[in-house]
């Protein structure tokens, strides 16, 4: 797309439009012509000013070009016209999932669909389409997760992504680690020794912070620890069930608790041959929204 298609998009970058910014610069909202109407469109902005973020540009443009899944946030275009380094991407409506963690609307049901959606964006990442390279995510977090109006979510900012050639499941890259401390995987932060459990790690946290209803921010601020060792120190003292969000805990059928914490638990294993595939956490938070889904099923029929 032209510089100036995307200026005009988003008024030159105006700060009215700035919706978010990050290592790699700052993000705008804008609408671009599309036919004979308007297409809101996000476009973020490389900031070469410091001379980083290329390499990260170029590593996320690659990914979203070779790398479409429906649960993948959209490539909508790019632009690198002077100097200037842009990727547009399709709008998502609701903003982050971090924005919704406490919000009693969001129930149990559009929970364990939100965490599916990015389990399937994982599993295709991660090889589960064939002899595709493996693709690690290395910031799995709530923030970079996307919601749209019917509450679909897709995994965006691929930034600091590593495609990986290495098709064996055992297979690691030693690597500086990178990420957002509190997601971090304990054992890629110590050795730098990087996997796909590393993004399995990741996603444990997030499970539990849709679960929880807080961020493992907000659990650091006032437990004075992140939350995988919330969690740890909660499940050895059996309290199961009070670490489940207040608002949503009458909505939970038993059966679906339990699916559902055992394989988010499992995420969280400090052993990394212990934690669980994509396609097993999939499989599994499946299994958690059928016993949901059945008991709703159950009761609406027992009430007519």
């Amino acid at each position: 797309m032209s510089l100036e298609d995307i200026k005009q998009a988003t008024q030159n970058f105006h700060n009215d439009n700035c919706i978010g910014r990050g290592g790699f610069g700052k993000v705008y909202k804008g609408n671009f012509q599309d036919g004979d109407g308007f297409k809101t469109i996000v476009a973020k902005r490389l900031d070469s000013r410091f001379g980083q973020g290329e390499q990260q540009f170029l590593s996320e443009l690659k990914i979203l070009l070779d790398f479409k899944h429906e649960s993948v946030i959209g490539l909508v275009g790019f632009c690198d016209e002077n100097d200037e380094k842009i990727i547009i991407f399709e709008y998502a409506s609701k903003g982050s999932l971090d924005r919704y963690l406490n919000d009693a609307s969001l129930t149990w049901e559009k929970r364990l669909d939100i965490c599916i959606d990015v389990a399937r964006a994982l599993d295709f990442l991660h090889g589960g389409a064939g002899n595709q390279p493996k693709v690690i995510h290395r910031d799995i977090k709530t923030e970079n997760i996307l919601l749209y109006d019917d509450w679909k979510a897709k995994l965006a900012d691929f930034g600091l992504a590593l495609i990986s050639p290495l098709i064996q499941e055992t297979d690691y890259v030693i690597d500086h680690a990178c990420g957002t401390i509190g997601y971090l995987d304990p054992l890629y932060r110590k050795s730098g020794f990087l996997t796909i459990e590393s993004d399995i790690y990741s996603f444990g946290v997030v499970l539990f912070e849709i679960l929880c209803g807080r961020s493992t921010f907000e659990i650091q601020k006032h437990e004075g620890h992140y939350l995988p060792d919330f969690i740890e120190k909660s499940f050895k003292v059996g309290k199961h069930g009070e670490v489940v969000f207040k608002q949503i805990r009458e909505q939970i059928v038993h059966k679906s608790l339990i699916t559902f914490q055992e394989i988010a638990y499992q995420c969280l294993h400090l052993d990394r041959e212990k934690r669980p595939t994509t396609k097993n956490v999939l499989m599994q938070l499946k299994k958690a929204l059928v016993f949901q889904v059945s008991y709703r099923n159950f009761m609406k029929a027992w009430f007519l």
